[in-house]
């Protein structure tokens, strides 16, 4: 955990709700998980751990279409995107050694150096997409 954000029972239940999921989720949601687990923490303190495990690099966050923030703890510390269930929430780290390239070449080609991106791909699970087909 990052060095900077003491370690409090609060802070350590965040950071547990965020290990026992494998989707993104969103403070809120994250907070509800708390709250039905019985572990007293307050809103306040979800989105400053999430906030404090972001900007060192411990969670990924991605921004939904209305800006909302997703966090998720990542398996791969390395450099990678996600192909996002935009119904479940399901994520899958997929590598994009085409992207990254592309990236670089875009960049250089205007002068750019360093070049850093962020590219999330959202769709349809298969499991979502079977329920919706047998429910309709």
């Amino acid at each position: 955990m990052n060095q900077q954000l003491r370690m409090t029972k609060q802070r350590a239940a965040v950071a547990g709700a965020l290990d026992a999921t494998d989707e993104f989720r969103s403070a809120q949601q994250l907070h509800e998980l708390l709250r039905d687990r019985g572990d007293a923490v307050g809103l306040a303190t979800v989105y400053r751990t999430l906030q404090a495990l972001a900007a060192g690099g411990e969670v990924d966050v991605l921004r939904t279409d209305d800006g909302e923030a997703l966090y998720r703890r990542c398996a791969r510390t390395e450099h990678h995107h996600h192909l996002v269930c935009r119904s479940c929430g399901h994520a899958v780290e997929i590598d994009g050694p085409t992207v990254e390239s592309w990236a670089v070449r875009v960049g250089a080609s205007q002068g750019f150096s360093d070049i850093e991106h962020t590219i999330e791909l959202w769709g349809t699970c298969a499991d979502c997409r079977a329920a919706a087909a047998h429910s309709g």
